[in-house]
This record gives structure tokens, sequence and C-alpha cells, in this order.
């Protein structure tokens, strides 16, 4: 039998999971002492189970790291037959290599971790970069909120929104949620200081003139990038701008910086879990999880 196990970044999503594949979801319980440590306990009897362990490291994710370490230990320990890490927002995916000397590899050091804490396959959602699961020697899926979102957005819309992805290496995703409402796409080109982190848009001419545009992202974190595409595409004529991502994270003021840009619209998925998870990814987790069985 399956046993989804909640952890305590994604108690929605958990219960999406396990309704979708019909099997027992348990909340894992958990508090901190008041010097800071993490407590966790599994509170059921997983010897011998398949076990599903499902939490996002959106922030604070050190500490989710470590709850999710802590989780799949434990589960292993009380003689779990397999453990499956569902890892929808995978922190420290964006560096997968070193872009200057010396700097660590936080992906692989991540996936380190899991594997030795008895992990035996991984689920996770529009990881930033493919090259962050090469690091897994154990099975590690991929799958993408590309279509829930085109969906959510043809419900929500209608008609033919103009999809932009702000940079070109989100075109496959804004390709993808285009073919989903059948309608058009482009991209805009972007450069990020390695050093100070801000990022430059470059303006072209986009066919948005009064027209609902969306951009579309893998993580949403400051708003910088969407806020320099809003403008643009404001610019250009848009009636309607939507901004659209699988990871919501909206570090700080995010939200306003991409409302004063001119969004009217932020949604994200339950891979990380707010008001404005508009969209869930409970159907292309449990589909995924059901080829690992």
């Amino acid at each position: 039998m399956t046993i989804v196990v909640a952890g305590p970044a994604s108690l929605r999503l958990s219960e999406a999971v396990s309704k979708a594949l019909n099997v027992k979801m348990v909340k894992v319980e958990h508090k901190s002492f008041p010097d800071g440590e993490a407590y966790i306990r599994l509170p059921c009897n997983v010897k011998d189970e398949d076990v599903v362990i499902i939490q996002s490291l959106y922030p604070d994710q050190n500490r989710r790291i470590l709850e999710l370490l802590f989780m799949i230990e434990t589960a292993k320990d009380l003689g779990a037959q397999r453990v499956i890490a569902v890892v929808p927002y995978f922190a420290y995916a964006r560096q997968d290599k070193r872009f200057r000397d010396g700097e660590a590899i936080s992906s692989k050091v991540i996936a380190k971790l899991i594997e030795l804490s008895g992990a035996n396959a991984l689920v996770t959602v529009d990881v930033h970069s493919d090259e962050a699961l090469k690091h897994f020697k154990i099975p590690a899926l991929n799958v993408s909120a590309a279509k829930p979102i085109g969906e959510y957005l043809s419900r929500t819309y209608g008609g033919t929104p103009f999809i932009l992805a702000p940079d070109e290496g989100r075109m496959g995703f804004a390709k993808t949620v285009a073919s989903v409402i059948k309608t058009d796409y482009g991209f805009l080109s972007k450069k990020r200081d390695l050093l100070t982190g801000e990022v430059r848009t470059e303006k072209k001419e986009l066919p948005v003139k009064g027209r609902i545009a969306v951009i579309v992202d893998d993580i949403i974190s400051t708003g910088g990038t969407i806020a320099n595409a809003a403008r643009i595409l404001i610019e250009e004529g848009a009636k309607w701008v939507v901004a659209a991502c699988t990871h919501l994270l909206a570090v700080g003021d995010a939200v306003r910086r991409m409302k004063e840009a001119g969004v009217n619209e932020i949604l994200g998925t339950d891979s990380v879990e707010s008001t404005l998870s508009k969209v869930s990814v409970a159907g292309e987790v449990a589909e995924a999880l059901k080829t690992l069985s």
C-alpha cells in the first residue's frame, strides 16, 4: 500500500495528490524547539509500505530541507519499503554549476543529501535547470505545470491572449502554455549581473496591442524580471497583463513591484502554497508517481 506523508510545506498539494491516487494521507507532526531546532514525527506505521513524502522547498528553504531529510530518514528507519520524495519546488537548482571560481554547487549538495537520507526516487516540478537533476543517481522525474496553467488561462480569459516568455530559456514553457490555449507566443531577451543579480530586459516589438498578455515563467522571486516585461507589454499596447508561474516565491515586496509595473493578475501553483496558488500540479505529480509504482 502507498501512504502519502504531507510535509509541513505542502499540506494542500499532499491532500490533492492522495485523492488523485486514492490512497491514505497522514500529516507529519512538526514543531520548533525554543532554540529553533526542528522536530519531526511520523504518526503512522510505515513498515513495508511505499511512502510518498511531499515537501516543497520554498522559503524558509533551509528549514524545509532539514524537515524533508528528517522525514525521509525516519521513514526508512521505521522500515518503509520504498520512499519517494516529491519536491515540487527544488531549492538551489539555480546553482547547478560554478559560475565563478570557488562557488559551491548547491544543487549537487542537496541531491546527495536526499539520496543519503534514503530516498529511492524523486519527483519535482519545473526544475529551474535540468542539469540539477543530473546530480541524482536515483530516478529523478521532472513534470511541468505548463498544461494546467494553460488550462486555467483558457477557462479564465478564453480568446487568444498573447503568451510571453521573459527570456529565451523559458520559450519551451511558453510554447506549451500557448499550445493549450491555441494562441501565439514570443520571448524577450534579458541579461543578469552575476554579482548583483540585477536583470536588464531588452525592449522589442510585440503583437499585443489591445490584447491580454500573459508573462509565464517557472519562478517568480523578486518580481523584477516580470516587472520589466510588464512595462514593455504596456508600452506595446497590452490592455491587461497577467503574470503566471509554477513557483510563486514572491520574496519581499515582489507583489507590489509587479502591480506597480502594471500587472493586473498574479498567479502560481500549489508547489508554493499561498492565497495566489490558483493552479494545482496534483494531477501531474500523481501521474509521475504512477510511473514509479
